[in-house]
């Protein structure tokens, strides 16, 4: 792993940025200005990443191990004659980018949570969440809107403390311009993140440099127009040892 700088041995992530664009150790990490327009370089390289990393996840959701605090993972209270609830950030302010499962206490003094399934609104069978029908009980589906939920089947007739629970992928960790020994909280491509801001200096500035970049930053994203897979997508797609894999056929009309 390579922190963010290490003005000793020069490992650190601004050590490495410096070196690649032609810069004197110092340059960057002794002076303010460019050390936080790397910093902002490198929190985009973050989300890029990340947003790699994600499609590529599947079942084994992905998540920046930098989040010690909790597990992406919501609570909130359940209001009686409620039906949505919004979810821009989660407990430790990190915004929400996706929700995929939602589960709910049946009762204010239930403590197992039910799972309710995904709906479409606009099917027929889900117009209760589009008229808002009044009709009062447990829900038992959601609809999304956005960064909030719409609970259908009925609304709650009832309150519960941390009554739903929202299951979710959300932003990773960015580093500040004083950050030291904190890393990129991914297990691999390390390099990733001094490479994709030395891409983008070599390209404003117009280096020699900057076609050797481009591969090693192609070698790693891949490319959808071209059908590439990047050395990213493979490492996430690959680590899904546990699921069962099944192999069906195909049947062909010969005829």
């Amino acid at each position: 792993m390579i922190p963010f700088s290490n003005t000793t041995e020069y490992k650190g992530l601004v050590q490495f940025y410096e070196s690649e664009i032609g810069a004197n150790y110092g340059d960057v990490s002794g002076n303010s200005v460019k050390l936080k327009e790397f910093t902002a370089r490198v929190n985009l390289a973050i989300d890029r990443y990340f947003a790699t990393a994600v499609q590529a996840s599947g079942l084994w959701e992905l998540d920046d191990f930098n989040h010690t605090a909790d597990y992406a993972t919501i609570y909130t209270n359940i209001v009686s004659g409620q039906r949505d609830y919004s979810f821009i950030t989660d407990e430790t302010g990190n915004y929400i980018l996706d929700i995929y499962k939602v589960l709910i206490l049946p009762t204010a003094t239930d403590t197992q949570y039910r799972e309710l399934y995904p709906a479409d609104e606009n099917q027929s069978e889900n117009l209760d969440i589009i008229d808002e029908s009044n009709t009062a009980g447990v829900p038992t589906k959601y609809a999304k809107k956005g960064n909030a939920i719409f609970l259908g089947g009925a609304i709650p007739n009832y309150n519960a403390t941390r009554g739903l629970k929202v299951l979710v992928n959300r932003t990773a960790s960015r580093f500040t311009s004083s950050d030291t020994t904190k890393v990129a909280g991914f297990p691999y491509h390390q390099e990733y993140f001094y490479l994709k801001p030395a891409l983008e200096y070599a390209r404003r500035n117009s280096l020699a440099t900057l076609p050797r970049l481009e591969a090693e930053i192609l070698k790693l994203e891949g490319n959808v127009l071209t059908g590439q897979v990047g050395l990213i997508a493979k490492a996430y797609g690959n680590r899904r040892k546990d699921e069962i894999q099944s192999i069906s056929g195909e049947v062909i009309n010969s005829i």
